[in-house]
């Protein structure tokens, strides 16, 4: 067997042929053989047999015999179908990728879209995302939040009156509260 022959759409096709053909034959014959057999088998009388009995033993010994041809014919629809596969997923496969990627280009300028402009945009993100895992900021220009007609957002402290008797200096601990509501103590 050639099988740079084989590995042609017109070679797969004819090795495939001749194999369903001859499994095919097959089948049919093993059919033909299987109801000779089983009639054969139910007219031969065993001694000690009882009524029926030579009815079962060509049955069973029929049946395996179907079964053979039913995987015979079976195994002729895989090798149709083995052609069929090869056909799809080796011949055609570089002219269907081929018309796949026409029609996502002809998408691509239907709506606008230019290579040049994702890649700009994808430089653009993968710039920032390294400035911010590599601490590098870039110079900023006013606060992006605030546009012309807005003013600058105005940040309030946490704690924006003093408790009576609080003084906050460097190093002294949190007063208690009883210092901080005097008036809570007789509660």
């Amino acid at each position: 067997m050639d099988i740079e022959a084989l590995m042609t759409q017109q070679g797969m096709r004819g090795w495939t042929d001749e194999q369903r053909d001859t499994w095919t034959n097959d089948a049919v014959q093993m059919r033909q053989l299987t109801q000779i057999i089983q009639a054969r088998l139910a007219n031969t009388e065993i001694e000690g047999d009882r009524t029926g009995s030579a009815g079962r033993r060509a049955r069973k010994v029929s049946k395996r015999l179907a079964k053979v041809a039913r995987l015979l014919e079976k195994a002729a629809a895989e090798t149709e179908a083995v052609n069929a596969v090869y056909l799809r997923e080796v011949l055609e496969l570089p002219a269907r990728r081929a018309r796949e990627l026409e029609k996502k280009e002809q998408r691509k300028e239907r709506l606008g879209i230019a290579a040049g402009a994702a890649q700009g945009v994808v430089a653009k993100s993968l710039t920032k995302t390294t400035n911010t895992l590599t601490g590098i900021q870039p110079p900023t220009v006013g606060n992006p939040q605030v546009n012309g007609m807005q003013p600058a957002p105005q940040y309030v402290p946490p704690m924006p009156y003093q408790f009576p008797g609080q003084t906050p200096a460097a190093g002294q601990a949190l007063p208690d509260f009883a210092d901080l509501f005097p008036d809570q103590e007789a509660m």
